[in-house]
């Protein structure tokens, strides 16, 4: 990834969106086939250009590790949302006519998008850095060295606490 210049002014964000953007792009694909391969959820484009309506009403950033972790956390707004939305226009049944088969496909996608952003959610009340690491390991793909960047801690410490995160979501969502 390029290095980000640490100059917090108000044009930073599209100096950013510039500079990262194949960056952000390449981790929205690889996210949205690992996540939900199955899903029909927002196009690889599509997500990075409303994480970067996200990122542009953010105002200045300090540097590479807020730009990477303000990203993560735009991706996993975008994702949610998207899937909530998803999840209310299937439960309108009036309002499409979808293959069955399609909707319990998506459904099942969209639920554990929706469910796995609850028990996030909780999980950043009680421990806020292994929330963000989820949200950078997960949502935005980011690789432990990425997430080291991102947040300011060691690769080590990344590693710790993803395998923390991950057990404490397990048990939160029961599998």
């Amino acid at each position: 990834m390029a290095s980000v210049p640490p100059q917090p002014d108000a044009s930073l964000v599209d100096d950013l969106a510039r500079m990262f953007y194949a960056d952000l792009k390449c981790l929205a694909r690889r996210e949205r086939g690992r996540a939900f391969p199955r899903a029909a959820t927002l196009e690889t484009t599509a997500l990075v250009h409303e994480a970067y309506l996200k990122l542009s009403r953010h105002g200045a950033f300090e540097g590479q590790a807020h730009f990477l972790n303000t990203a993560a956390l735009a991706m996993r707004q975008v994702l949610v949302s998207h899937a909530r939305a998803r999840l209310r226009h299937k439960r309108d049944p009036g309002r499409a006519l979808l293959d069955i088969d399609t909707v319990e496909v998506l459904a099942e996608s969209d639920e554990r998008i929706v469910a796995l952003d609850e028990a996030l959610a909780e999980l950043e009340r009680q421990q806020p850095r292994l929330a963000r690491i989820v949200e950078c390991r997960y949502f935005a793909g980011y690789s432990d060295a990425e997430t080291a960047l991102a947040l300011g801690v060691s690769e080590r410490t990344v590693q710790r606490d993803w395998a923390i995160a991950k057990a404490l979501l397990y048990e939160a969502l029961g599998t």
